[in-house]
């Protein structure tokens, strides 16, 4: 499994590496490239601008890999949207709602980040809880828990998918 590389106009945090944790952009380079059809889904949240880039998510998925998107409700709702025009990214999609048990928790997760002041948390707080009030329209809802208990789950539910009868290829005889 390989992770699509989102782009975005904010500022990398202490250690993120460009090309690796995202693609950073600035505002005119990014707005160029939404003006260039290049974004399966883009959206402005808090002031920054986040996108996936249609080549990032095609190329792999030709090459045979699977791929994972960290979007929130609105990206997924975008592709969910594109997907029922694009018959190869419909093949492929399979959406998972990740949440923290709690919005306790999630404050707790973003404070202990340190990278947002106070008022911020507490609108992303308030974002979240209209986003998770969204989870019906994913495949999947996964209550976070560990990172490597999640990613277990995530890998559960790929594995899972890939063993569907309609994604399948049929046995030789």
């Amino acid at each position: 499994m390989t992770r699509a590389i989102t782009c975005t106009t904010r500022s990398p945090r202490p250690g993120e590496k460009n090309g690796v944790d995202y693609h950073f952009l600035d505002p005119a380079e990014f707005q160029r490239r939404v003006q260039a059809g290049d974004f399966i889904e883009h959206a402005t949240v808090f002031g920054r601008s986040y996108g996936t880039l249609r080549s990032e998510l095609l190329d792999k998925l030709r090459a045979g890999r699977d791929v994972l998107l960290n979007v929130d409700v609105q990206g997924a709702a975008t592709i969910r949207q594109r997907a029922q025009a694009e018959p190869e990214l419909q093949r492929a999609l399979v959406t998972v709602f990740l949440t923290p048990p709690s919005v306790a928790v999630l404050a707790e997760r973003l404070k202990n980040r340190n990278t947002d002041p106070p008022e911020e948390i507490q609108k992303r707080l308030g974002l979240a809880r209209q986003e998770i009030a969204q989870w019906r329209h994913f495949d999947y809802l996964l209550i976070s828990s560990t990172i490597p208990e999640d990613l277990r789950r995530i890998l559960a539910i790929v594995e899972t998918e890939k063993l569907r009868a309609a994604r399948a290829a049929a046995p030789e005889f």
